[in-house]
């Protein structure tokens, strides 16, 4: 057992005010450690070679758990979120989603809703970077989803729902089952917000199933999903896997990738050397413009600081699963129903690993020195990876090179040091920056 323990709670106080630090802990303690976290007992695997066997064997280490429980109670049953015995089928009607053929539309979008939010921007304006950065990527994401289905105070209605939903899950997580029914404040914010949430998505859907047709969009690649293999009305999505599949896009797609461009823009105002060659880079490469899904490959040292900040604030920093048979990980043995916890951050900070791991290198990911593949978990891997990872990275790069190409965002006096907030994913707590145009 981890140490630290306190009666009733275990581990939760240590883990509500600083999961990093304590996430960071455990690793020290060996490669398999033992957690309580209020009610619920886990065993989080610090190892990159253990947690690559529990990638590997999706079927003993399948999804369950506190964490993938309480997802499941917001999003339903979907890709990220079903059992072993669901996903093929359902990883198989999502993959055209994600086709290489539709990733040129998906980047074109992406580069308009870019180009309005940044351009909106003022000389000298003091900008809260996590706020904005969430208004940014919900813009891209509904975009990409819907096309131009939603209107702007439906957007901006979304972003708080989905911030809502972001920081509630976490105490929830560490409730009793019992208790997540109960009216309390928490209760009755998170339900409201999971309602409206997933109300405007059902009509969505509906009236998208109605109209037909293909617009280049995510929700029209899921809509014309088809699946040889299955069977009968296996063979599509119902409109209700659509809406949960779509929720998810919604809520793990705009958070994750806000909070990586915020914690980039902050690691960027701090490191002047890895600032300049970046303003180098955006210039020779966009001269100013905003960037396309055709610059992507041309903009190395901004996909490597993209890396780097996944690296060292993965935004996801703990999902569990469960054991379904007996069975043993390093040597030890775990019984079926052992919920196993899984952290990117002590492994992307294992110093064997990542050498001064706490330092903020992009060229630890220059081709000629890319650490071993299991050695960068931000997005799990086997069978059930994060399916989305090559559109977040490509959204991701394209919005931080856009922003360095037209702007110089500093630190507001007495703001540099930002510490990570907890929620269901590790956010800045407070960064407000001020832009100043780098175009004439």
């Amino acid at each position: 057992m981890a140490r630290g323990r306190l009666p009733l709670i275990g581990h939760a106080w240590p883990m509500m005010r600083d999961p990093l630090a304590f996430l960071g802990s455990l690793a020290r303690q060996g490669p398999l450690v033992r957690i309580a976290l209020g009610p619920v007992k886990a065993v989080v695997v610090c190892d990159a070679e253990l947690a690559q066997r529990m990638f590997r064997d999706d079927r003993t280490f399948d999804k369950g758990g506190p964490f993938a429980d309480r997802v499941r109670d917001v999003v339903g049953n979907n890709l990220s979120t079903c059992p072993h015995h669901e996903h093929r089928r359902q990883r198989r009607l999502l993959q055209p989603a994600f086709h290489v053929g539709r990733f040129d539309a998906y980047g074109r979008t992406m580069s308009a809703q870019i180009a309005d939010r940044v351009g909106a921007w003022r000389d000298g304006q003091v900008l809260d970077v996590p706020a904005e950065m969430g208004m940014l990527a919900t813009n891209v994401l509904t975009a990409t989803m819907f096309s131009d289905t939603l209107t702007p105070a439906e957007l901006k209605r979304s972003q708080q729902d989905a911030d809502v939903l972001a920081a509630d899950v976490l105490p929830r997580m560490m409730m009793p089952k019992a208790l997540t029914k109960l009216p309390l404040p928490v209760n009755v914010r998170f339900e409201r917000a999971h309602t409206r949430i997933r109300a405007m998505i059902e009509a969505i859907v509906r009236t998208r199933r109605e109209e037909g047709g293909d617009r280049g969009d995510l929700l029209s690649a899921l809509l014309a999903g088809y699946d040889e293999e299955s069977t009968g009305a296996d063979r599509t999505l119902s409109d209700h896997e659509v809406v949960n599949q779509m929720l998810t896009f919604h809520l793990a797609g705009s958070e994750t990738t806000a909070v990586t461009l915020a914690w980039a823009l902050h690691l960027i105002a701090r490191h002047p050397d890895v600032e300049r060659r970046l303003h180098a880079e955006v210039d020779a490469v966009l001269a100013g413009r905003t960037a396309g899904p055709e610059d992507v490959a041309a903009l190395e040292l901004t996909g490597r600081v993209i890396t780097e900040t996944l690296r060292l604030r993965s935004p996801v920093y703990i999902l569990t699963r469960k054991v379904t048979a007996d069975t043993e990980l390093g040597g030890h043995p775990l019984p079926a129903g052992t919920v196993l916890a899984y952290s990117p951050y002590p492994i992307h900070h294992d110093p064997d690993l990542h050498p001064d791991p706490h330092r903020f290198d992009p060229d630890r990911w220059d081709p000629a020195r890319t650490p071993a593949r299991h050695a960068f978990v931000p997005f799990a891997n086997g069978a059930r990876k994060c399916i989305g990872d090559r559109f977040s990275l490509m959204e991701a790069t394209m919005a931080l090179a856009s922003i360095v190409a037209r702007w110089r965002l500093t630190h507001v006096p007495g703001d540099e040091d930002v510490r990570p907030a907890t929620a269901a994913v590790i956010r800045p707590r407070r960064l407000r920056m001020r832009a100043s145009s780098r175009v004439s």
